[in-house]
């Protein structure tokens, strides 16, 4: 099946200024790709030439980049207009078996869904209004846009938060959820755990990863025979020197390593001997770091923030906790051995080719 995937918004921005990559080959919906192409698909990637990397990369499938227009009306970081999409999708429309588009707040979407109603279908991520221009455009849209263009449209949620959200506004919201994919070939699964915890994540305000410190800082300290354990934190950020002096202020600069930015091969290892990934954020959507330590067979402890907190908690992959402390690491410890079973047998889930497939199910019904 050949499958157009238009998806401009390629990683997250904080601010309008959005971040200059080497590589998209670590995002969600590369990974995604990857799944059609595994499965025997023709998958093609339209995104927006903002999150194009600053490095020449080979990829095997087409991707198409796309300019932006009138930035400052529609910001390319949350609202991005491609007015180059029309005309592509019209030239294209008859080569191609399906269009799967990103959110329903957005002009791509409308875009796809004006010119192949027939053959689109739109994966939705978000579980709430997007706060630009304090909410205006987002209510606005998805009280009259969403339910007059797309009141057609099949509509499929990236979580169950993601559902119940967009079941307000879109009558043909699917039971059906597919959550962002892994690249199960790249990821080391291991069922033997060393002493060690680990959180992948950038070094921001939002992450708190100074929480995390400061739990993992009692628990060596108030736990008996824990004073070994080691935490990797990997990730770079604006909070890195400061999280640094918070480690040698709380005394702990020995059980702690910053490995700054790895890459997925280089991280690989460490995430899968881990005992668990320990996660606090305060704003996050699907995270990817979630589902690829689970499929690294390492259980997750996390705030309730994260929309994979569902199915975490549903299938008892980790702990999912608003406040957890170190009576909750404790916990992952002695009950490890059975978390990471249940990881190990949910990993086959979380696979981008197993998402891919169900996709080709949904829109192989459209056809018929």
């Amino acid at each position: 099946m050949r499958v157009l995937l238009i998806n401009p918004i390629l990683y997250t921005a904080e601010t309008d200024e959005i971040p200059k990559v080497t590589s998209i080959k670590d995002t969600m919906i590369y990974s995604m790709c990857l799944g059609f192409l595994e499965n025997g698909d023709i998958p093609t990637l339209i995104a927006a030439s903002d999150y194009k990397p600053t490095v020449r990369e080979d990829y095997p499938f087409e991707i198409v980049w796309m300019d932006t227009a009138l930035k400052r009306l529609f910001k390319p970081r949350c609202l991005p207009w491609l007015p180059a999409l029309s005309a592509y999708i019209k030239k294209n429309r008859a080569l191609t078996d399906g269009i799967i588009t990103s959110e329903v707040f957005s002009l791509c979407s409308l875009t796809a869904v004006r010119k192949a109603p027939e053959k689109t279908i739109i994966w939705h991520e978000l579980g709430a209004h997007n706060k630009m221009m304090h909410y205006i455009p987002s209510k606005i849209w998805y009280h009259m846009v969403a339910r007059i263009f797309f009141r057609k449209t099949p509509i499929i949620a990236r979580s169950q938060h993601a559902r119940q959200f967009i079941g307000r506004f879109c009558p043909r919201v699917s039971s059906t959820i597919i959550d962002h994919g892994v690249n199960i070939g790249q990821i080391y699964a291991k069922e033997e755990k060393e002493n060690r915890f680990v959180t992948v994540s950038q070094l921001i305000a939002r992450k708190r990863i100074d929480r995390i410190i400061a739990v993992f800082a009692d628990f060596i300290r108030q736990k008996e025979g824990r004073q070994d354990y080691i935490l990797d934190i990997i990730g770079s950020g604006d909070k890195e020197q400061e999280l640094k002096d918070l480690v040698r202020n709380a005394g702990i600069k020995e059980n702690v390593i910053f490995h700054g930015k790895l890459s997925h091969k280089e991280m690989a290892p460490l995430v899968a001997g881990a005992k668990a990934m320990l996660v606090y954020t305060e704003k996050d959507n699907s995270m990817v770091s979630i589902a690829e330590s689970i499929a690294a067979g390492t259980p997750v402890i996390t705030t309730s923030v994260p929309f994979n907190s569902y199915y975490i908690e549903k299938e008892h992959l980790g702990i999912v906790k608003d406040g957890w402390n170190q009576d909750d690491l404790d916990i992952l410890c002695r009950q490890n051995k059975e978390f990471v079973k249940n990881c190990m047998a949910y990993r086959g889930k979380l696979s981008a080719s197993y998402g891919a497939g169900q996709f080709v199910s949904i829109l192989k019904e459209l056809r018929s």
